[in-house]
């Protein structure tokens, strides 16, 4: 599903009145699904109080609309309008033709009705801006949104409803004004924001519901950004014809752990066999191997020479260009370390040797510390590189302040890949994928029970994997990313988000891709 700035969004709405869906029409649309949404979310709306905040513009319309749907099914509902509207405003006309009672905000002194409304209400609708106001609000808006504000500290039970966006919110970027409201529903009205996969913007916005007004779907077929839907995962993972063999799948060749992350070896190769992958050869010191092969018995292994015990010397290089053909992947980094002998590693067998010219490249955690400290180094990697630094890292690589990366994430990864003409998975709740091209993929989800160590390797692992069948490098981050949070969350059903370790996701990867791909199997 396309995700759309507000900008594009305006583009498409002046579209789609060309092509016979006038504003009217799509207001209409718009304020149903806004009041559908919201009977669906409760079960019940006959009897239930409503407060309508109505704002200037477009936004307040919608929001008339679902007041008067609202009405017609039950409910007890107030408009409240912050601003004046036209006497001949066709929503406005309609809601009083139904008995609705409407209130101004400049008859209502010192704002006292409202504060009624709110100690009251079972149900509040923010229709005061929406994507239509994204600077500094002030005067009567800022006082009622407040009193929002307020109303839901005292009162947790009222559910409040944001009609497209929290009003105060950036559509764009998720920045958020001090006044604006903690929304439990957002009904962003066809197609989603950028603003809503970012924070702060994201914790505001609550639940999200993508609502359908009539947009002709091919008007956004030219938008770049889009969110990653189940639908698009299933028709992109890898078949697994009952004729293949381990080559069919193909060979990763996972360079990863030191002395101080023996785990990371483990979990990133497990992360690439759980994802499908036919062969995973991990190369690790020789002094490491024992105590891995231990554990991972699935895995074959290239002994690399250590510089001091535990840590990859640089004439591993050799070693690895000798022994890397017939190989499809090259996972490099979870847990390496900083050794210096281990930085000169990473910068030759990436950067000077023509050893990974045609392979695909899975660079995560150290690798890209490494060529952090390296200038230009974008101008010399060799390969279709699948970069997956977490925002830190993407500072270090960007030279850039860590607030700035996650001010704009998705700007930040978009600018990062263009730059340096690979995939950047920017990782983080709402990961963005990018492509060198323009094209960004968001994962829909932030899973709190990902915020442990281990997890980034069992996801540079996935990717690997998910590359080695085949999979374009832009294809696999997003697919990996998607699987890597489904897993996060299956685990979270049985035991909460609290404890859970990046192990607990590798068994449960197989079942994640069985159910996508065969979603009625259980029914």
């Amino acid at each position: 599903m396309k995700v759309v700035t507000a900008e594009q969004m305006n583009l498409i709405d002046s579209e789609a009145a060309k092509l016979g869906m006038p504003t009217e029409k799509l207001m209409e649309n718009a304020g149903r699904a806004v009041a559908e949404e919201i009977r669906l979310h409760l079960g019940q709306i006959m009897g239930r109080s409503v407060l309508v905040l109505v704002g200037p513009g477009n936004n307040g319309g919608d929001g008339l609309v679902a007041g008067r749907y609202l009405s017609e099914w039950g409910a007890e509902v107030t408009l409240y309008l912050l601003r004046k509207r036209a006497d001949d405003d066709r929503n406005l006309v309609l809601a009083r033709q139904k008995d609705i009672p409407v209130l101004l905000a400049e008859e209502d002194t010192h704002l006292v009705r409202l504060d009624e409304l709110l100690a009251s209400a079972n149900i509040v609708i923010d229709a005061v801006f929406g994507t239509g106001r994204s600077r500094t609000i002030s005067d009567i808006f800022a006082d009622a949104l407040f009193r929002i504000v307020n109303a839901k500290n005292k009162r947790p039970e009222i559910l409040v409803a944001a009609v497209d966006m929290p009003s105060g919110m950036d559509a764009n970027n998720g920045s958020v004004d001090s006044n604006t409201p903690h929304a439990d529903l957002t009904i962003t009205l066809g197609l989603p924001k950028p603003g809503l996969y970012n924070f702060p913007g994201a914790e505001r916005a609550g639940k999200v519901v993508i609502a359908d007004i009539g947009i002709p779907r091919h008007l956004s077929d030219t938008i770049l950004t889009e969110v990653i839907t189940e639908d698009w995962i299933r028709t992109v993972l890898p078949a697994r014809p009952a004729s293949a063999h381990k080559g069919t799948f193909g060979k990763v060749m996972a360079v990863t752990g030191s002395i101080n992350y023996i785990g990371a070896a483990y979990l990133a190769c497990m992360g690439a066999c759980r994802s499908g992958a036919g062969l995973v050869t991990l190369g690790v010191v020789k002094s490491l191997q024992t105590a891995l092969a231990a554990k991972l018995i699935e895995t074959t292994y290239l002994p690399l020479p250590e510089a001091a015990t535990g840590v990859i010397a640089a004439e591993a290089t050799t070693v690895l260009e000798k022994n890397l053909a017939g190989y499809n992947v090259l996972l490099m980094g979870c847990g390496l370390g900083m050794h210096p002998g281990t930085v000169e590693f990473v910068r030759s067998a990436l950067l000077e040797k023509e050893m990974t010219a045609d392979m695909s490249l899975v660079l995560d955690a150290d690798a890209l510390n490494a060529l952090a400290t390296l200038p230009q180094w974008w101008q010399s990697l060799k390969g279709n590189a699948i970069l997956t630094p977490h925002p830190g890292e993407m500072a270090r690589l960007t030279k850039a302040e860590l607030d700035e990366v996650q001010q704009d994430r998705l700007e930040s990864a978009r600018g990062a890949a263009a730059w340096w003409k690979q995939v950047v998975v920017l990782k983080g709740a709402y990961t963005v994928i990018a492509a060198p091209d323009g094209r960004v993929r968001i994962n829909p989800f932030a899973c709190a029970g990902l915020a442990s160590a281990g997890t980034g390797d069992v996801l540079a692992g996935i990717i690997a994997g998910m590359a080695a069948q085949g999979m374009e490098p832009f294809d696999a981050a997003a697919c990996g990313v998607y699987l890597h949070c489904r897993a996060a969350q299956t685990a979270m059903e049985s035991m909460g988000d609290t404890g859970m370790l990046a192990s607990d996701l590798l068994p449960l990867l197989p079942g994640v891709i069985r159910k996508i791909k065969q979603p009625d199997e259980d029914r």
